[in-house]
């Protein structure tokens, strides 16, 4: 395991100026840990996810992936990010979307694990269809896929279990544990409680700041969520 850490962030903050955003937050995650991402809406977990992805500059502070800056094109080789809006293209059937993913990042042997993939996330006999035949629950696995058959280090989602069915949440759940003990990187913002058996911390945001840096217990996440 790498003594570099996989996200490291120094008095970072943003400030969207109308009370919402994050508070200057200090937090180090290292590699191989699973963390869990708990508050209430509007507590900052997207806003964080967001500043760790690169996607958005924060108003202060620092923010590294494996030592490199979250807007630099090495941390994007290091990183894979699920938003919680599937971003999907409306003319390219999911096999494409996977395959396009794929030669954009350089991945190689990615059709084995795209295909087991598949099976797992029970998508294999829509693999030709285009997402806007795609219930919401389908468009958020096929979305986990593409941004889980890239190659990474740190991987980033930001409420990946909402509309997924109950085999759909067991599998992410697994999946997310196999990739853990594999030495990967794993921040999800979620409430699921499946999770909190195979994670191994849990980070509370509310109001945008720190309350929380912890085991993950479900009565400590409850009273972070309902105050």
């Amino acid at each position: 395991m790498s003594d570099t850490p996989a996200i490291s962030t120094e008095q970072l903050a943003k400030d969207y100026g109308d009370g919402f955003g994050l508070s200057p937050l200090d937090l180090v995650v290292d590699a191989g840990e699973l963390v869990l991402l708990v508050g209430h809406n509007g507590s900052g977990k997207s806003t964080l996810l967001g500043l760790l992805s690169g996607f958005l500059e924060p108003s202060d502070g620092e923010v590294s992936i494996l030592n490199a800056p979250a807007d630099s094109v090495a941390a994007r080789t290091h990183r894979s990010y699920v938003p919680d809006e599937p971003i999907l293209y409306n003319d390219l059937t999911m096999w494409e979307h996977i395959a396009y993913n794929a030669a954009l990042h350089n991945a190689s042997g990615w059709e084995d694990a795209a295909e087991e993939l598949l099976e797992n996330f029970q998508l294999t006999d829509r693999v030709d269809d285009l997402p806007a035949r795609f219930s919401r629950g389908m468009r958020q696995k096929a979305a986990m896929i593409i941004g889980l058959v890239r190659p990474f280090d740190l991987l980033l989602m930001d409420e990946p279990f909402l509309g997924l069915d109950v085999a759909g949440q067991n599998a992410l759940v697994s999946i997310l544990g196999d990739l853990a003990r594999a030495g990967k990187t794993v921040l999800v913002s979620t409430h699921q409680p499946n999770l909190t058996a195979v994670a191994s911390r849990c980070v509370g945001l509310r109001d945008g700041g720190l309350v929380y840096d912890g085991a993950p217990d479900m009565d400590v996440i409850s009273r972070i969520i309902h105050g």
